[in-house]
């Protein structure tokens, strides 16, 4: 079954270093209104694509915490009126620290939310204003206690490092304040400058690529002594609780995307199409409540298919098998080419294959982009 993305598009404010389809949130916002839009772009895509049971939901942003829990008991009940989910459908909301409050978690959980996702960043307040976030450090671990206390018992925190700024140990600080409260998933990430950012414009100081790789080793061991095993090229869980709708993604599995901005990929028997839809709220609204398109559809090529599937899977620390490779891009053989760019991936020490199975070595995934690379 595929996975349902849902794109709720407005923070408070735009983070410098973001480079997702988020918009500043104004006087003229409605949020029942929006998710009326959402559940009008469910039942279109669910119709064209025949797609009417979910393994998994994920609300993300922007800041879905700015939702209200009855806008998102409204929301989740809407969906399970139309489609199908799962029994034991993971269900994740992405938070901020300073929308976080006790009445808000607890209408998230009554609405069937069973897993959140906490945007901390960092817990040091200097690195936060370098970043442009709104909440502290305090905030921060205030909106962890809130997720426990409500009875949240599977949570995600993202932390990032390589901050403006940061000394040496800063980093390891972040992640001994995280693992204090005992989460089942963190999501660490160096700060990247990312293209049509204002960092990308006005770049900031950022420490030397040398720290940064130092504190980056010390912190996977960190991680590894507390429990916590790398699944993914950021992300890291305590055992059994890897994200399943994450996942979906790095497996090249389908997934519906509705909402401004949304982005989705789902089979059409031999086809594979690319969905996204109109980024500007304003804009998405409009075209849902006038019936119009809201969104563009593109079919990946077939010479297109492998590459994109070795895009994600590579990500994946374990690995994946050749044969899910060919069942994901409806490929009955593998090419010469694709052949020969594993034994050059696996000569330069990147790759390991072991008859079907593949996966990136320690080296090839300290150097993913490059790995990545020989398959586009």
């Amino acid at each position: 079954m595929p996975s349902l993305y849902i794109h709720l598009p407005w923070c408070v404010s735009k983070c410098p270093y973001c480079d997702f389809n988020s918009h500043q949130v104004n006087s003229k916002w409605s949020e029942m209104k929006y998710v009326d839009c959402l559940l009008l772009d469910l039942d279109r895509d669910a119709a064209q694509f025949s797609c009417r049971s979910f393994d998994s939901v994920f609300i993300g942003g922007g800041t879905p915490s700015l939702f209200s829990g009855n806008a998102v008991t409204y929301l989740l009940s809407g969906i399970r009126d139309r489609v199908e989910l799962k029994e034991d459908a993971e269900i994740t909301l992405e938070a901020n620290p300073g929308s976080a409050d006790t009445s808000r978690f607890e209408g998230y959980i009554n609405a069937g939310v069973n897993r959140i996702s906490i945007g901390v960043q960092s817990f040091n307040d200097e690195a936060l204003k370098a970043i442009g976030r709104e909440h502290s450090g305090a905030e921060a671990e205030s909106a962890m206690r809130v997720a426990k206390s409500v009875g949240f018992l599977n949570f995600n925190i993202d932390l990032m490092f390589g901050l403006p700024g940061a000394k040496m140990g800063d980093a390891l600080s972040d992640l001994k304040r995280a693992l204090a409260f005992e989460p089942t998933h963190i999501s660490w990430y160096q700060l990247t400058l990312e293209k049509n950012t204002a960092f990308a414009r006005n770049p900031p100081v950022l420490p030397a690529h040398n720290e940064i790789c130092d504190e980056f080793d010390i912190g996977q061991n960190l991680l590894e002594e507390n429990g916590f095993s790398q699944y993914e090229v950021s992300a890291y869980a305590t055992a059994e609780r890897a994200s399943a709708h994450n996942m979906n993604y790095w497996t090249f599995g389908d997934y519906l995307g509705i909402g401004a901005g949304a982005h989705g990929k789902m089979g059409c028997g031999s086809k594979i199409i690319r969905t996204e839809k109109i980024r500007k709220p304003e804009s998405y609204i409009k075209a849902i409540e006038s019936g119009e398109i809201a969104g563009v559809e593109t079919e990946i090529q077939p010479s297109h298919k492998i590459g994109e599937y070795m895009l994600n899977a590579l990500r994946l620390k374990d690995g994946f098998s050749l044969v899910d490779c060919m069942k994901k891009t409806n490929t009955h053989s593998l090419d010469k080419q694709f052949k020969t760019n594993i034994e050059i991936a696996s000569k330069k020490g990147l790759l390991d294959r072991t008859g079907d199975w593949v996966k990136p070595t320690p080296l090839g995934y300290r150097f993913l982009n490059d790995l990545q690379l020989i398959f586009l």
